[in-house]
């Protein structure tokens, strides 16, 4: 959950009008302020080595302990809201163009008129 609170906070600063130097605000965060942790270490060493991480692909691997955990959470009747959504983040890094989005798109369209992104498909059609 804090990695994937992390991971969008970087985003918007990303996409913001401003050119944050994220490696730099990782260090800033780390040293002086009251979310120090390992995890901005990392991202402080990541930011060095790939400040655009570039030489990566958005797919994210989980290797068990999060399914393990709303699974329990499930079975204890113990809600884990944030887990639960981080656990689905991850499988969501792995698809494009889901057919749950073309659903959603589409009734949107359908219901308020709201603009839709057309794929073009082979041949011209």
């Amino acid at each position: 959950g804090l990695m994937q609170a992390y991971a969008e906070g970087f985003e918007l600063l990303k996409e913001s009008q401003f050119d944050f130097d994220l490696g730099e605000l990782s260090k800033l965060w780390n040293r002086g302020s009251v979310i120090r942790s390992w995890l901005l270490e990392l991202s402080e060493r990541m930011f060095e080595e790939d400040p655009e991480l570039e030489g990566l692909r958005g797919y994210v691997q989980d290797s068990g302990e999060g399914r393990w955990t709303v699974e329990e959470g499930v079975r204890l009747a113990v809600p884990l809201p944030v887990i639960t959504a981080a656990l689905f983040a991850r499988f969501r890094s792995r698809r494009e163009n889901t057919f749950s989005d073309r659903v959603l798109a589409a009734l949107r369209n359908q219901f308020g008129g709201h603009a839709v992104v057309k794929e073009r498909r082979a041949g011209g059609h």
